[in-house]
């Protein structure tokens, strides 16, 4: 065998995602590219913002000595230092450059902080539904995945069920908000019980636990919601986060991991996950790309656009029926699936040329999910497909 048994394993069962997007591909060539509605990629189809094109273009026509060089291991400090800013405004605490380590997007984030923390088999809470790459990065340092519901009517955290998940063994949370692929934003209440109970357990067991807050959708949100700073609420938390939505650069892989100045340990913990993110091999996040963004802390794309998309799609698909929790932000639906098996729910919707996502790759099987982070005409096309499909199902005459 060419590859690891586990290896081996987890691409026979990886993720349905991609899966999609090649089916979709195959529907592309046979049919046409605009007889095709693929909703699976969160790839954003806007372009960055003109200040980025901006910096870019400075930096291009006036470029820094030694800019392509070698640098500290951590990032860049006047990149450090813009992201610390950002932070201590948002969260009322002196967050300082030194608490923050650049990294290649917020998957290098959550790696480089599961390799910093992790003894073998220590246990990670992840709330489903959950983006599915979460269980390959625990694995990838030896952890245990624990699976905890959040409210299945809401999406929003189910505190109780979290302590009762909590074990001597439990080393960190991961938590997504908005989330992906639910788009709700859990409100500052219930960050602040979540606070309460992981500070208790940690005096019951005696051990250190990690609040995880994947946060790429953080600017992305509507209806006037934003979402509460986790260190307020959380002492030892750490926010991991890319510029991949915001900044629609998901090609860039540019990100950050900063942890809470209040955390027990922090300079102990920063070390750890300077000395990770050059072990793992990520080293640096691209010395062009944190150049970029250094500026840019405050800068988005044009979230109207996205708060467009989602209402004219969740008026079009509540109206034929289907069942679902209007997001707060991110750019995803998480609707239920009309047939009890989300598989076959996707696999009829192929039949209409509309492109899904089961709910089973997002750990919450009897759902499925909407990426709306698509070219608007494509959404208005799809809906004569979309109409089909309820009455097949019976939602709709």
């Amino acid at each position: 065998m060419a590859v690891a048994r586990k290896i081996a394993g987890f691409i026979a069962n990886s993720s349905w995602i991609r899966k999609m997007f090649e089916e979709g591909e195959r529907l592309r060539q046979q049919f046409g590219a605009d007889q095709v509605y693929d909703f699976t990629l969160g790839n954003p189809d806007v372009e960055p913002p003109q200040q980025f094109h901006g910096e870019f273009l400075k930096l291009a026509q006036a470029p820094l000595p030694g800019m392509h060089r070698y640098m500290n291991n951590a990032g860049y400090l006047e990149t450090r230092n813009a992201v610390a800013r950002l932070l201590s405004s948002a969260s009322d605490l002196p967050v300082k450059g030194d608490h923050v380590v650049m990294t290649c997007g917020a998957g290098g984030a959550l790696n480089v902080v599961l390799k910093t923390i992790l003894n073998p088999d220590d246990e990670v809470i992840l709330l489903a539904p959950y983006f599915v790459e979460y269980r390959f990065y625990i694995d990838n340092h030896g952890g245990q995945p624990v699976v905890v519901w959040t409210n299945r009517d809401t999406f929003q955290l189910d505190v109780d069920a979290i302590g009762a998940a909590i074990t001597e063994k439990t080393r960190a949370i991961i938590i997504c908000s908005p989330n992906n692929p639910t788009g709700v934003i859990y409100p500052a209440e219930a960050l602040a019980r979540l606070g309460e109970l992981v500070s208790a357990k940690e005096a019951e067991f005696g051990r250190q636990i990690c609040v995880i807050s994947d946060e790429p959708y953080a600017r992305i949100t509507y209806d006037g919601r934003s979402v509460p700073n986790i260190f307020r609420y959380v002492k030892n938390s750490v926010i991991v986060t890319s510029h991949s939505k915001d900044l629609a650069l998901p090609g860039e892989r540019i990100g950050y991991l900063a942890a809470n100045p209040r955390m027990n340990n922090v300079e102990q913990f920063m070390e750890g996950t300077v000395f990770s993110n050059r072990v793992l091999g990520f080293v640096n996040a691209p010395a062009l790309m944190q150049r970029l963004v250094a500026d840019l802390q405050h800068v988005s794309v044009d979230i109207a656009l996205y708060q467009k998309k989602r209402d004219l799609l969740y008026d079009a698909l509540t109206g034929l029926g289907f069942e679902m929790v209007k997001p707060d932000g991110a750019f995803y639906f998480f609707p239920k699936s009309p047939l009890a098996d989300d598989v076959e729910f996707v696999k009829l919707a192929q039949k209409h040329r509309i492109l899904l996502v089961p709910g089973a790759g997002f750990g919450a099987p009897g759902y499925f999910r909407i990426a709306y982070c698509v070219d608007q005409g494509m959404i208005e096309r799809s809906f004569p497909a979309w109409r089909e499909l309820a009455r097949e199902v019976g939602l709709c005459a």
